[in-house]
């Protein structure tokens, strides 16, 4: 397990202190403000379907905004460099406009309650059993990321063992997501977006400062790294050696398409956020609205750990004590001024508990109304859902805190991170994107491309790669190798099975396959006047073009 480094204790002062804890107070008191408006299981878990648009797309990206996007992230860009610009620009944009115009409809006109249930609707109840099982698990593993990051930030913060940061942090973010609910995470999740930037905007800016500016960043880490350290695209032909040991085949395909698509058209934590929309045309938007931000928070997390490799030119080494994920807590340290730092370690709290917040309040809704709800207790009140809801949220909370510490034996969180998605979200991206555009898709080819995509991407990666079968320089590749192996050998089981077993009744298909007709689109909520920014088209193919351009500079 890995303990933060000696030395890196934040000087903080009572300013700080009093920064940090108005913050939590108004956290909590949002959480309580939000429980007054929970009376059904439905307010619980979406939130009533009552959100505008704006509100549903900052907690949508502030959602994302936990420990992948700061200290892993950044970890990221001190490991790797500047191509850690391609899980934005290709790895998250072009899925997040996917998502907004081409599935949301798919999920909001179902009126289904979370991503499993689609399946059940479209597959059948071994395809839906298995998807809410595997997604609980991964659900329960990605939120004990988010709290071993939060553990790092009250370990330096406070010097407390991690063990004990790890249990605090996990409690409190307990609190206030049992008091109220998905409104109470995504309320707070807007405010955390604005204070996650107030903290690393001066972050970016001083670390620039610190090295020169990007003339004397990029100089230093040229020297240091080779010219392919500072390109996205450089070194990445087939056969070439780079530092994200990837070509530009296994990261257009691997992270571009299945990886990314996977996790931003299935991942419930993400796809809560727009289903909790008040009508459909808010739904489609929310993942379009926060592309935008999407497209520019690259250079706030790249940039810290560019920065880091300047300063501590060994960290992550194995004659270094400190890990990729100390890159950020170690420039707090070394720049931040008393004031300024109490709202960077205010930020960065703020974003692990978003992004915790996210995957406990996906796991509380996947597990009472796709597992207990429909295979347990079927048929109760809807008061016992809600009091059953509250309840598994704290034993979500009590398992990911478990989770926290396998996360702690990873140099580099998001590596991990990528690792899970290959296991779990590609196999479930391949199902729906078969089912959503194939109609002879059968009912039983839905469960066993799971099975066949799971298990082929772990494969792949704890026997092919690990035991040395294939060499692939780094693990970031062999995720990327996975996630291309999950998807094929999935889609190759399901229409194999497909040849053999009977496919769903047509009449059943209505609204669940791309090109029918949802049976109640009549009855769709008004989506508002005609003015543009109510336009998810548009606004998708202005995410799109905004980020090609800002891919430019980097693609030369």
């Amino acid at each position: 397990m890995h303990y933060l480094a000696e030395g890196l204790r934040l000087p903080t002062n009572g300013l700080d202190y009093t920064i940090l804890a108005i913050y939590f107070v108004v956290v909590l008191g949002i959480g309580f403000a939000a429980r007054a408006s929970v009376k059904t299981s439905l307010d619980f878990f979406l939130s009533g379907r009552s959100l505008p648009a704006w509100v549903t797309g900052l907690a949508f990206v502030a959602a994302n905004l936990g420990a992948t996007e700061i200290l892993g992230m950044a970890a990221t860009g001190a490991q790797y460099g500047v191509a850690v610009v391609h899980w934005y620009w290709i790895g998250a944009i072009p899925a997040m406009v996917f998502l907004g115009l081409v599935m949301m409809p798919f999920y909001y006109r179902s009126k289904v309650r979370s991503v499993p249930e689609f399946l059940l609707q479209r597959f059948d109840k071994s395809a839906h059993l298995l998807s809410s099982v595997l997604f609980a698990f991964a659900a329960i593993l990605i939120a004990g990321v988010n709290l071993y990051a939060l553990s790092i930030v009250v370990e330096a913060l406070l010097g407390w063992p991690q063990w004990v940061a790890i249990v605090v942090a996990g409690l409190f973010v307990l609190v206030y997501i049992t008091i109220g609910g998905l409104s109470s995470a995504i309320y707070n999740e807007v405010l955390q977006f604005f204070v996650i930037l107030a903290a690393l905007i001066p972050l970016t800016l001083l670390g620039l400062k610190r090295v020169g500016g990007w003339d004397g960043l990029s100089g230093s880490l040229e020297k240091q790294h080779g010219t392919d350290f500072m390109s996205a695209w450089g070194g990445t032909g087939i056969g070439d050696a780079n530092p994200l040991g990837a070509n530009w085949l296994t990261i257009i395909l691997g992270l571009g398409f299945v990886l990314s698509f996977g996790y931003w058209t299935t991942n419930f934590a993400e796809v809560q956020r727009a289903l909790s929309a008040k009508n459909l045309s808010a739904a489609k938007r929310t993942p379009l609205i926060a592309a935008f931000p999407k497209i520019f928070i690259v250079f706030a997390v790249m940039i810290p750990g560019l920065v880091a490799a300047v300063v501590v030119p060994k960290i992550g080494t194995p004659g270094s004590d400190l890990t990729y994920n100390d890159a950020i807590p170690l420039l707090m340290q070394e720049l931040l001024p008393n004031g300024v730092l109490g709202i960077a370690v205010t930020g960065l709290l703020a974003a692990f508990m978003a992004g915790m917040a996210a995957n406990v309040s996906s796991f509380n809704t996947v597990f009472t109304t796709d597992i207990w709800q429909r295979y347990v207790k079927k048929d109760q009140p809807d008061a016992y859902y809600l009091r059953f809801g509250r309840l598994i949220t704290a034993v979500g909370v009590l398992a990911s805190i478990g989770t926290a510490f396998i996360a702690a034996s990873f140099s580099n969180i998001m590596t991990y991170l990528q690792t899970l998605f290959s296991f779990f979200n590609v196999p479930m991206f391949v199902v729906f994107i078969i089912g959503m555009f194939w109609k002879r898709a059968s009912m039983k080819s839905g469960v066993w491309g799971l099975v066949a995509g799971t298990t082929a991407a772990m494969v792949n990666y704890f026997v092919i790669y690990k035991q040395g079968i294939i060499d692939i320089p780094s693990d970031q590749g062999a995720n990327f190798v996975s996630a291309i192996v999950g998807f094929v050998a999935g889609a190759v089981v399901m229409v194999a099975v497909t040849l053999f077993t009977a496919p769903k009744p047509e009449a059943e298909l209505a609204g669940l396959v791309y090109g029918t007709e949802s049976p109640d689109a009549d009855e769709v909520p008004d989506e508002g006047d005609g003015a543009w920014y109510r336009k998810p088209a548009l606004l998708g193919w202005g995410a799109i073009v905004l980020a090609t351009l800002c891919y430019l500079p980097y693609s030369l």
